[in-house]
């Protein structure tokens, strides 16, 4: 019945199934065996009340998935076949759980809002609630923000899925075995660890496997201060192993230097079979969207009380949803769709180092950190291609298609992941080329917004500039709420907006005069951008397997764009927000660090805020070519007008919403009073 030719390929299993997608579940079918609800807080948020659907109330809990490594699905897992089993032959995990629901169902919307979380994170209360507090555990009032997604009804759930989530107690983790060889002996293979050391009080490394020996000689630690500069190789005597899991430099007492990137190649150990966590993604919504109970008899919370599945993942989690659908685990082993909408969020062109032998999910590009970590690994696109350099032909989609599975999409983006994550591939060919929409997915650029902003993003920090504080929350709400019209009644959502290479909106970094970017006195402009890098980590990549490390460069064969600007640096093209339609100051997705601290190598998820001249003899004087607040805006009413109908546009394109709008002029109105 379930029969499969398949073969791997750099991290994915193709397969040619020879039997019908939709199968009669088996007994040995992956799913949820068993839910642990260990706390119940009835009603949560002090007793809130949401509109007309009321107060919520807050599940915590666990639950506990067996995973088939013999089925087709399964097999994409890396090392599934070398985990321990269980008594029935199945691979065992186990993940938390976090609901929060309506305290009456029935005044509920009926669908779940799933975050997948970053790094055990719960981030989406912070995005779409603008809450401040909270964690992954909310509980105050403060921790539900303004309640968008209590007042629309969402059922929130978030679970597990990480397996490196720091075991401090404030993460969601899931739990997974360790792959051994086939006589039971340790699974003993390279790993490489990247350390950077961004002040001046780090005395140790840890490392995310045990290494399997001590033994300096057989590993190699190089430090390098820029990603393009040579590593330097520290002697053997200049380390030591403090245990299997931290080194530090010698003496003893030693700081690592500031501003400096250390790379660590050395033998590890007992890798954990990370790509689980996709299986306890899959199987968790699954038991939660369909199941009655579990199969003790312990009744699903939900049961019988969801339509509709929704989903957001932000940066690391966005990228692991774009793995998650490539792969084809957004069927679940019945042939049923896992999630119906998905809203990527700051993912750019990437996925991750998630399933993979000594597996690191926590990691992340940048141009100047983590470059030599599988991320950005063709296909990029949802399109169908072929990529020109291995000769493979891909395409995100292509698994959810042929099962009838693919979810309505959203890819959203700042600016930064132009810079920084290769996000003009989701939308160029390999020739730099503009691709049409595919029909499930639509395409948005928040124009010159960073990627981190609003978290500790005051101040220099370690860039060159200030950092720039624009966040999207506005703009994402309203995504979401297209999303779910969308999924739920077939509404069309708002036209894609990013920048295409046929209107010249979508650019090479450099020269200057293609992007358009102006000559501002103080800032230095270099068009650095991390490139489309392509790296051989050895002849059982394909296995999901890393035996050359550090990799052996192939160079930079995948072209990427960053979005023209406008003459103030503001991006042309792309939801511009009311802060850079009606701008006091010029925002960039990209900055550079300091020279303390690797510069002038990118500022990693930092952007820029470069602020205008108050006035034309401040501009005359400093040789700014960009206006003055005071010629844009000659009075405090012009100001005011100019935001409003910026956010007026956006609303009736259906890119903010109403309560948004009203908000963004109160403060712009505010803002104007303290001229």
């Amino acid at each position: 019945m379930r029969s499969a030719t398949c073969r791997r390929f750099r991290g994915a299993v193709l397969c040619t199934v020879l039997t019908a997608v939709l199968v009669v579940p088996s007994p040995t079918e992956a799913r949820v065996v068993r839910i642990e609800i260990e706390r119940v807080e009835s009603p949560t948020f002090e007793g809130q009340s949401f509109g007309d659907v009321g107060p919520y109330e807050k599940l915590v809990g666990r639950v506990f998935g067996e995973v088939d490594p013999e089925a087709p699905q399964n097999a994409v897992i890396t090392d599934i076949e070398l985990a321990p089993r269980n008594a029935r032959g199945l691979v065992e995990y186990a993940a938390d759980l976090l609901i929060l629901r309506p305290v009456d169902p029935s005044r509920g919307n009926s669908r779940i809002f799933y975050e997948l979380n970053n790094r055990g994170r719960m981030l989406s209360l912070g995005q779409l609630n603008d809450a401040r507090s909270g964690g992954n555990d909310p509980t105050t009032a403060a921790d539900a923000g303004n309640g968008f997604l209590m007042r629309r009804g969402y059922t929130f759930v978030s679970s597990g899925w990480d397996a490196t989530a720091a075991p401090d107690g404030t993460r969601l983790r899931v739990a997974v075995p360790i792959a051994v060889n086939p006589d039971g002996s340790p699974i003993v293979g390279p790993a490489l660890e990247e350390f950077v050391v961004d002040n001046d009080s780090t005395l140790t490394g840890t490392l995310t496997y045990p290494a399997a020996s001590r033994d300096t000689t057989r590993a190699s630690l190089t430090v390098r201060t820029r990603y393009t500069d040579v590593p330097e190789p520290i002697d053997v005597g200049g380390w030591e192993y403090i245990d299997e899991r931290t080194i530090r430099l010698r003496p003893p007492g030693t700081r690592f230097e500031q501003g400096r990137l250390y790379e660590l190649a050395y033998p590890a150990r007992d890798p954990r079979v990370a790509g689980l966590g996709l299986a306890a993604v899959r199987d968790a919504v699954a038991f939660l969207r369909h199941a009655t109970a579990d199969d003790e008899g312990t009744a699903n919370p939900l049961a019988g009380s969801i339509e509709h599945v929704l989903t957001m993942g932000i940066s690391q989690a966005a990228r692991l949803l774009r793995d998650f659908v490539h792969l084809g685990f957004n069927a679940d082993e019945g042939g049923r769709q896992v999630f119906d909408g998905v809203l990527n969020w700051i993912g750019g062109a990437s996925g991750g180092f998630f399933n993979y032998r000594f597996a690191q999910p926590f990691r992340t590009h940048r141009q100047h950190i983590a470059r030599r970590f599988p991320e950005r690994e063709f296909p990029f696109a949802n399109h169908l291609l072929t990529d020109p350099v291995t000769g493979r032909t891909d395409g995100r989609l292509e698994r959810c298609r042929e099962s009838r599975t693919c979810p309505r999409l959203m890819e959203a983006n700042s600016a930064n992941e132009y810079w920084v994550k290769g996000a003009s591939l989701l939308h160029t060919d390999l020739a730099g080329d503009d691709l049409p929409d595919p029909p499930e997915v639509r395409f948005y650029l928040f124009s010159s917004l960073p990627h981190a902003a609003g978290i500790g993003s005051s101040g220099l920090g370690i860039c060159r500039q200030p950092r720039n504080p624009l966040v999207a929350n506005a703009g994402l709400r309203a995504l979401l709420a297209a999303l779910d019209e969308w999924v739920t009644t077939g509404a069309e959502p708002p036209a894609s907006r990013v920048p295409r290479r046929a209107d010249g909106s979508l650019v090479p970094p450099l020269p200057r005069e293609m992007v358009g970017f102006p000559n501002i006195p103080g800032v230095l402009y270099t068009g650095l951008m991390s490139t489309g890098d392509l790296f051989d980590y050895g002849p059982d990549f394909a296995e999901g397997i890393l035996t050359t490390l550090p990799p052996a460069s192939a160079g930079a064969p995948y072209p990427v764009f960053v979005p023209r600007t406008d003459a103030d640096g503001n991006d042309l093209a792309g939801i511009r927000l009311p802060a850079v339609a009606a701008p006091r100051a010029t925002f960039t997705g990209w900055a550079l660090r300091a020279p303390a601290f690797g510069g002038p190598d990118l500022c990693d998820a930092a952007g820029q805020q470069i602020d205008f001249p108050a006035t034309r003899d401040d501009r005359l004087a400093g040789g700014d070519p960009r206006p003055s607040l005071e010629e844009r805006y000659p009075h405090a009413r012009a100001y005011v007008d100019a935001v409003a109908a910026a956010a007026e546009a956006l609303a009736r394109a259906r890119l903010l919403l109403d309560e948004d709008v009203e908000r963004i002029v109160r403060e712009a109105e505010t803002t104007s009073a303290g001229r």
